[in-house]
């Protein structure tokens, strides 16, 4: 499917200092960064903790609970956010002498968050406190069972919160109508994090042990795809810059090396496409519970070897997510088939598995530039779903809408701008298809349905080089809504080969120049290798480093190949 590419404006005045080469101006610039301070991301630069309302109610919590020497559980999420909140926390209360636990709730017999079940299961360890980290903000039900246990509950939390909330002793969240936090993309780890520094505050505690998990703090804000507003490139910035000083939990150089990646160059993108799928999949076929003892142990050789399980899962994910690919594809061509795709998708198959139907909705999204709901059996009458969204459209606003208008249609839903999760019962998918479809298409006219690929415009000849592509990739983190650069130009192709089955390796050279032949991999686009012959192609690439037995060259890393 054809792509629209489009060349990204700027719109600020440019205040930068001299030195800065042109290139990386022109990006900086292109991404609002228009003078030095926005270029600082150390510490002294991040929001104060005193701008984050309900945190002194929620440490006057835990001090009681910690005075009194109560059992305190911290209840998390079956993804790296919450598996990330969860060993920050805990290693945190731990160190203040707390009697703490915790407790992720297994994703296919509970479901997601603070539920009356959950309540039931965390009573039999005695806690006097519950924690949320990554949820439990719409965790009514919950909470009020946990109330009429005795047993008291503090939410800390980033999804967006519905018309009611919890009656807890305490909600931390940026994302309250009353709080005035200035960064509301903080991901659950990142409100975790802002918690435990107030607490550390509050009783003395040494600011640089707080400061020491950073990395934990990067690895879950990266993995959870939140935006990358300063104050979330501060926190992944610093937390990258202890990984590799070696001064981090040894999971996270233990994942680095299972994905066969150096930890002591590590950049963003290795925290979300190396170290986060390992990580996830304990969640998404197992248990969590594996994912966090790797990030709570301080012994390598124990980090090691779960981390070695982890890769293990992470294989097996990406065999079951194959497969679930290309079923959902035949669903999707057999949509052609019949009429123009709809304007959101809702896809099911009786044999799908429900902890990786969201990578499944993200793959068809991508392909098909739709929103794209993807379903799997939760029991015997339920369905459990994942939804991946377009530029244009809130998925977690659509859906409030349709359950606003068809009451009773959907049992629970939660998410944010892009991305959601829900349940409904198995019989009603086909209303809820009718019904979101009917929702979206009133966004079609806001909604980015040819994928447009915005890049930063063209490289010279001079600029193709390994000081470009180191620039490029040591300047800041680059992330969600703070995108790493990309350009595009027409190029030939001089040779192509397909490497690994799935992955494109090309030789390629600027249309017109006579300049050395460029390395270039697309991964993924194997099935292209006939298309690309003498023509010239419109690539979208970005300019990377490739290590490769002990040697470093300039790599195109390969987005998209227009062809004619």
């Amino acid at each position: 499917m054809s792509r629209r590419i489009e060349r990204r404006g700027i719109s600020v005045a440019d205040r930068l200092p001299r030195e800065i080469p042109a290139v990386l101006r022109r990006v900086l610039l292109a991404r609002g960064i228009a003078d030095a301070d926005q270029l600082e991301h150390r510490l002294g630069s991040l929001i104060g903790v005193g701008r984050l309302a309900s945190l002194p109610a929620a440490v006057n919590v835990l001090l009681r609970h910690l005075d009194n020497g109560n059992r305190i559980t911290v209840v998390g999420d079956f993804d790296a956010d919450g598996a990330t909140s969860t060993a920050l926390v805990l290693r945190v209360l731990r160190l203040l002498g707390a009697d703490a636990g915790y407790l992720v709730p297994n994703r296919f017999e509970f479901g997601y968050g603070l539920t009356p079940a959950i309540v039931d299961l965390a009573a039999n360890d005695c806690p006097r406190l519950l924690v949320t980290v990554d949820n439990g903000i719409s965790s009514i039900e919950g909470v009020e069972r946990a109330n009429a246990r005795g047993i008291e509950v503090l939410i800390t939390d980033h999804h967006l919160p519905g018309e009611a909330l919890p009656a807890a002793e305490a909600i931390v969240n940026p994302n309250l109508a009353e709080d005035d936090f200035p960064s509301k993309s903080l991901a659950g780890v990142g409100v975790a994090f802002y918690l435990v520094a107030a607490l550390a505050r509050r009783v003395g505690l040494d600011s640089a042990t707080i400061t020491g998990l950073l990395d934990l703090v990067a690895l879950g804000t990266v993995a959870d795809v939140v935006p990358l507003d300063r104050n979330n490139r501060i926190l992944v910035s610093e937390g990258l810059r202890r990984i590799r000083a070696g001064r981090c939990v040894p999971g996270i150089p233990a994942l680095m090396n299972e994905a066969e990646r150096d930890w002591r160059s590590i950049v963003a993108t290795d925290l979300g496409f190396a170290v986060a799928p390992r990580l996830n999949a304990a969640g998404r076929l197992e248990d969590m519970s594996l994912g966090i003892e790797c990030l709570l142990t301080d012994e390598p050789a124990a980090a090691a070897e779960m981390a070695a399980q982890l890769s293990a899962l992470n294989a097996q994910r990406r065999e079951i997510e194959g497969e679930m690919q290309k079923e959902a594809m035949r669903i999707v061509e057999n949509l052609r088939l019949d009429a123009q795709l709809p304007s959101c998708l809702c896809l099911y198959d009786e044999s799908w598995h429900q902890g990786v139907v969201g990578l499944v909705a993200a793959r068809i999204k991508e392909q098909t530039h739709r929103p794209v709901f993807a379903f799997a059996r939760g029991d015997a009458d339920m369905l459990k779903g994942s939804a991946r969204s377009v530029t244009g459209l809130h998925i977690r606003d659509a859906l409030d809408n349709v359950a606003v208008r068809h009451r009773g249609l959907v049992e629970k839903f939660g998410g944010h701008a892009m991305a959601a999760g829900l349940s409904l019962k198995a019989s009603k998918f086909g209303e809820f298809s009718t019904a979101i479809d009917a929702e979206v298409s009133q966004w079609t006219p806001h909604m980015d349905l040819h994928g447009t690929l915005l890049t930063d415009g063209e490289l010279s000849g001079s600029e193709h080089t390994l000081e470009t592509a180191q620039l490029l990739r040591d300047c800041l983190p680059w992330g969600q809504q703070f995108p790493a650069p990309s350009f595009d130009g027409e190029f030939v192709v001089e040779d192509a080969r397909i490497v690994g089955a799935r992955h494109l390796k090309l030789k390629v050279r600027r249309d017109g120049a006579t300049e050395p032949l460029l390395d270039a991999i697309a991964f993924n686009q194997a099935d292209l290798i006939a298309a690309v012959g003498a023509a010239p192609v419109h690539l979208v690439y970005r300019l990377e480093v490739n290590e490769f037995r002990g040697r470093r060259s300039p790599q195109l890393v390969v987005e998209y190949i227009g062809t004619n």
